[in-house]
């Protein structure tokens, strides 16, 4: 493995990727370092830190920790995540938007140019809602002119939340990996270091026991190896194709599969119910003191009977709802039919279809229920049993699902140039 590591230098191409998406990386963590004008960072850090943070710690954590912070890049990528979810959701009700992502590259490019528009209206709207949050915090903010603060707030909000976007696209264009991605997962992975050193203290300040903190590094082990199980796990349904003569030469007769991913989605079903969930939950935060907003927050707090259960059942229907737009079962078997394939035992058309269907509906079930599991599972341990389990769930989910597709893409250009692999054995998997 460290000596592929070493090929992906040795290739020009693969090596200029790397460096460009390495310095658009530093370039957003350093930009994760300059304050909104007008803002009193520490008043804010105080807010985060004696935990009232709520749905705002989860918006938090997708911003790479610049909300709690109170930098030019708060929002994060959030704003754009929404935007492509509400885009997705309308090409699957609207004709027009669906016309448009069938018609290939130009609708691509269409769709995105729709989803941009998308990401600064809502940006407007959100940093509206982080200037009202920060002028309701005690000392939260120096300025004396309300609406000059909103304004300027409004206005350094949106274009940082632009310029992240840029990043991401500069990154998945010129870059290795999915820009969107990559930020997130250095955003969550710049907080480990915190939650590792809030875990020696746990163990010191003998809040948590030194058996407890083996538990706990087992259970971390043991999470990351059935998330690495689940990304990779799939079911191969086998294809045969007959042989064709055409003229003196003989085509065909092979054998194949479709390979059906059990977590086809990979963590975009987390993304979405992450922006579902932490909506009204962050709309009510900008109310404090009202009585009916103040239920709300408190009835979505992570940890919640409510919260977990309504935070579940969104990420299993987010995962079998981006199935069936990335998979469609009748176009597979049109397409199988058109050259003459057929799956042994099941009828061409209409058969192969439902088949097809079945069976993605069994795999999904299993890969949705144990990314809702993952989810939830140290907001339960924290807020119900009171164990400090930093690591895991959302992020982690997340940081693993990335690295892997990241290391299948790098792995990718390596045998195109007939370079070694990172896995001996065969050709390492990402989510897609």
């Amino acid at each position: 493995m460290f000596a592929s590591f070493q090929s992906t230098f040795k290739i020009p191409d693969l090596r200029k990727r790397i460096i460009f998406t390495a310095l658009m990386l530093v370039v957003y963590r350093l930009g994760g370092h300059i304050t909104l004008p007008g803002v009193n960072r520490l008043a804010i850090e105080a807010f985060f830190t004696q935990g009232q943070g709520g749905a705002l710690a989860l918006f938090d954590l997708f911003a790479g920790g610049n909300l709690s912070k109170a930098t030019i890049f708060a929002l994060g990528i959030m704003p754009y995540i929404s935007a492509s979810i509400i885009l997705q959701l309308l090409q699957a009700v609207i004709p027009y938007f669906e016309k448009l992502a069938k018609e290939g590259e130009e609708g691509r490019k269409k769709i995105s140019q729709y989803t941009r528009y998308g990401t600064v209206l809502l940006a407007a709207m959100q940093s509206f809602g982080v200037a009202v949050f920060l002028q309701s915090l005690q000392g939260g903010v120096m300025m004396e002119s309300v609406l000059g603060f909103k304004l300027l707030t409004m206005l350094t909000l949106t274009a940082g939340t632009i310029f992240v976007m840029w990043l991401g696209e500069q990154i998945t264009e010129r870059g290795i990996g999915n820009g969107i991605s990559l930020i997130i997962t250095v955003g969550i992975i710049a907080r480990y270091p915190l939650d590792l050193y809030n875990t020696v203290m746990a163990l010191k300040n003998k809040q948590l026991s030194y058996i407890g903190g083996i538990v706990l590094l087992v259970m971390m082990v043991l999470i990351i190896a059935g998330i690495i199980f689940m990304t990779q796990g799939q079911r191969r349904i086998p294809v045969q194709y007959p042989k064709r003569v055409v003229g003196r030469r003989v085509y065909g007769g092979q054998n194949t599969h479709i390979p059906l991913k059990v977590n086809t989605a990979g963590v975009i079903p987390i993304i979405f119910a992450q922006a579902i969930v932490m909506f009204p939950a962050t709309i009510a935060s900008l109310f404090p003191g009202h009585a009916t907003m103040d239920v709300i927050t408190r009835v979505l707090s992570p940890g919640t009977p409510v919260y977990v259960i309504l935070y579940s059942l969104i990420i299993i229907f987010f995962a079998f709802f981006y199935t069936a737009i990335v998979l469609n079962p009748i176009q597979m078997a049109e397409n199988m039919k058109k050259f003459g394939g057929f799956i042994p035992g099941i009828r061409p058309g209409k058969n192969t279809a439902n088949f097809i269907e079945r069976s993605l509906s069994r795999i999904t079930l299993p890969g949705a229920v144990f990314l809702a599991f993952i989810a939830v599972l140290p907001d339960i341990l924290m807020r119900q049993f009171g164990v400090p389990f930093y690591f895991g769930g959302t992020g982690l989910l997340i940081v693993v699902g990335v690295v892997l597709d990241t290391l299948q893409q790098i792995e990718s250009h390596l045998f195109m140039r007939h370079y070694d692999g990172f896995m001996k054995k065969g050709k390492l998997r990402g989510r897609r």
